[in-house]
């Protein structure tokens, strides 16, 4: 008894001595220490994945043709995958080549020959592991030799291979899948050369293929993508890719460096086809493969990820140049050395908002998350507050800082919803619309994002493009949306209540009520997070809104994962929705109106599933325009559009900084940039004596732990001694008893036989 209670508390005062949540020493490991909060994400195919949460670990792990300079601004593209970055040239339809400032309309295709940069390797991966003989390992595997793997790092062989310019052909053709969602094959098809007949092909050969099969069918056969060529995609040579887009689109460049053109193996394609991946968790989604930095070495189901250094990373280097305030912030230090710096990424599930800024506080997060933006905002708002907490920040040595990116933050409306949506007829769509210039107006986003939830703020927008891109009037004095505002005594103000209310009547609900049914107006609001403490408060001011025109809003909350498939199935009413810029062209923003890229008809980004044909057709004109007068003629006209119809309350531009220690050099926060972790450099040894100095153990519980452990062990003990003195003393009262017994017995024998 006395040896376990003395283990006891030897546990406990080890435990004291140590309250990091990760093991003992890892301070110290070159490790980057971050989280992330609900789920893991759900798509982690280049194909698919299209989320922020879902680029903390794709752009680590693949790399595109291009890239942005990490420092420079306005954003410059740079060549990742690709040798350098190139000029396309341009085609007639006869298929002569014209000159580079060739009217749009006599433009038939642009032709882009990029060249793949040589010597650059796969990171290992059992699908490309061959025997002696070159033939693969892994390729006709069964269930026996799958066995209980659930990691690739389980196969006992790993290999790699060079990228070849095939590996983007076939990233390209794999956007015509239709296994699984591809959210930017509409678009692509519009452009690439051949893309849509080639959907149109491959939904018949995968028909073919899956004959018989159920639908549900976890396994399929192997859908080769080789098979079929792509007139608007060929691999000239083991290096030279060339790709044809359809007449005049110089966003293209910009495609070129996402996630959705990463080179695609084939052999990883197929060894994750075959029967029991998909039930073992073997595939795209949790174990991507790339020539990035980074590899995913641990994956564990909404619990923790580990990226590590890929060992076959190319050459590169940190950049040398950057803008004019990256020299004092020490951000050109590192200039040309070989890069990533840090060895691993460990991002950790925290649910909830608070206790992950306790951990950053304390030390034990290196930077709260990589797909949040507002980090630093967050905190920045909590020092403005207090000169308590400004002090204890400063003294911590954090990091906030800030930047405008192209980002905004919106409530959109259903366009397929009989009530918010665009309606059957002209009457129906009238009396929507005003609904939904009704309920712009009385959402107050000066008050709820401007003073209210400051760390979660921003500007508050007139339209859909953002500030910081050509074409936007958002930063313009004088810029407003009239459904919403007006001007007084030269000021612009939000219209009153009272306005918006003569609107909700004219839509046919007065007061919020049916003028039909006189039922009150119920509405949906589909939020895309689990409500925790930290959202619950802007959940409430939301429906407080809705609210002050008699309308109830029903808050229907769900995981990131199920409001994907809510919105995918177009069960959404009203939802709040952000999106960061993919390239900083208004385009990325004007297309996320854009009716072929609804995302419940056609898998696109237009949750809104917001069609008005003018608007449509002007979409395509920006799409062959370069920038200048005629370019901003069209956006304004679009603006305009969208600010009548009002498929969106348009909400904020939300201010972007991140959070880092003071022990992360190079952290420049950005919305554009995704690659950033390889620019990261640790002080392991200075967070290491930090942490221990931030944490000093409570010593005084301890204390009574030990005082109270040791009364129990003399109470013990001095019972024990009083009942050894009891029987010591009472030796001769049993025998007694033992004897008369014995007696007893003998003399009642003889009866007992009678």
């Amino acid at each position: 008894m006395l040896a376990r209670i003395s283990g006891l508390a030897a546990m406990a005062l080890l435990a004291a001595c140590n309250n990091s949540p990760y093991p003992t020493g890892a301070a110290r490991d070159n490790t980057l220490y971050l989280s992330f909060d609900e789920r893991s994400p759900r798509y982690l195919d280049p194909t698919a994945s299209y989320t922020a949460p879902e680029a903390v670990y794709t752009y680590q792990i693949m790399e595109p043709p291009y890239g942005y300079h990490y420092l420079k601004r306005p954003y410059e593209l740079i060549p990742r995958a690709a040798e350098r970055v190139i000029k396309p040239y341009y085609l007639d339809a006869q298929g002569n080549r014209l000159p580079d400032d060739a009217p749009a309309d006599k433009i038939d295709q642009s032709v882009y020959d990029m060249p793949v940069r040589p010597g650059v390797k796969y990171a290992p991966s059992p699908a490309f592991a061959k025997d002696a003989q070159g033939n693969y390992l892994y390729h006709h595997l069964n269930a026996k030799q799958l066995g209980d793997k659930r990691s690739p790092w389980q196969f006992e062989h790993q290999g790699t291979r060079e990228l070849e310019a095939e590996d983007f052909v076939y990233a390209l053709k794999r956007h015509a899948t239709t296994r699984i969602e591809a959210p930017i094959f509409g678009l692509f098809s519009e452009h690439v050369v051949g893309l849509k007949a080639y959907g149109e092909l491959i939904r018949q050969e995968n028909a073919k293929l899956l004959k018989g099969l159920p639908e549900s069918a976890p396994d399929k056969p192997f859908l080769d993508f080789r098979r079929w060529p792509l007139a608007g995609a060929q691999a000239v040579n083991k290096h030279l890719l060339r790709i044809r887009i359809k007449g005049k689109y110089p966003q293209w460049s910009y495609w070129m460096s996402t996630i959705f053109l990463a080179p695609v193996p084939w052999e990883v394609d197929l060894f994750y086809a075959q029967p029991g991946m998909a039930e073992h968790g073997l595939s795209w989604n949790q174990w991507p493969v790339g020539t990035g930095p980074f590899m995913m070495t641990e994956y564990q189901q909404d619990r923790r990820h580990v990226m590590s250094r890929n060992p076959n990373y190319h050459d590169d280097t940190y950049p040398c140049e950057g803008m004019p305030e990256d020299g004092p912030a020490g951000r050109l230090a590192d200039c040309g050395k070989k890069l990533p710096f840090v060895d691993k990424i460990v991002a950790t599930l925290i649910k909830e908002r608070v206790p992950r800024k306790e951990m950053f506080k304390q030390g034990y997060l290196d930077m709260p998350d990589l797909e949040r933006g507002d980090w630093g905002v967050e905190f920045y708002a909590d020092a403005s507050d207090s000169d308590e907490v400004a002090a204890f920040f400063k003294q911590r040595g954090f990091a906030f800082p800030r930047s405008t990116d192209p980002n905004n933050w919106y409530m959109g409306f259903n366009g397929l919803d009989p009530v918010v949506g665009k309606g059957d007829t002209p009457e129906h769509q009238l009396r929507n619309r005003k609904l939904r210039q009704a309920l712009s107006i009385a959402i107050d986003w000066e008050e709820g994002y401007g003073r209210i939830f400051k760390n979660r703020g921003g500007v508050t927008a007139y339209g859909p493009v953002p500030p910081g891109v050509f074409g936007s009037r958002e930063a313009q004095p004088g810029f407003f949306n009239p459904v919403t505002h007006k001007r007084v005594d030269g000021k612009i103000v939000r219209r009153s209540i009272e306005e918006a209310k003569q609107l909700l009547a004219e839509a046919g609900y007065p007061d919020g009520r049916d003028a039909k049914t006189g039922r009150p107006l119920v509405l949906n609001y589909d939020f895309m997070r689990t409500v925790t403490p930290e959202v619950k408060a802007e959940n409430d001011w939301m429906v407080k809104q809705y609210a002050k025109l008699g309308i109830q809003l029903d808050v229907r909350a769900t995981d990131y994962n199920q409001f994907q498939e809510k919105i995918k199935q177009g069960k959404h009413q009203i939802f709040w929705w952000g999106w960061f810029a993919d390239y900083p062209d208004a385009e990325n923003f004007l297309f996320l109106l854009y009716g072929p890229n609804s995302k419940s008809l056609h898998e696109g980004e237009n949750v809104a599933n917001y069609q008005n044909d003018e608007y449509d057709r002007l979409f395509k004109q920006i799409q062959i325009l370069d920038d200048g007068p005629a370019k901003q003629q069209v956006i304004d006209r679009m603006v305009e559009i969208t600010q009548q119809d009002a498929p969106w309350a348009f909400g904020y531009w939300a201010w972007t900084g991140q959070a880092f220690q003071g022990w992360v050099h190079n952290g420049k926060p950005s919305i554009v940039i995704r690659d950033p972790v390889r620019f990261y450099r640790l002080d392991p040894a200075r967070r290491a004596q930090l942490q221990a100095d931030w944490n000093h153990p409570v010593w005084w519980p301890l204390l009574v732990l030990v005082i109270g452990g040791a009364a129990i062990v003399w109470t013990t003990r001095r019972s024990f001694q009083v009942r050894e003195t009891a029987t010591a003393r009472g030796t001769s009262a049993p025998t007694g008893r033992d004897d008369a017994l014995v007696a007893s017995a003998t003399s009642t024998a003889p009866g007992a036989d009678r």
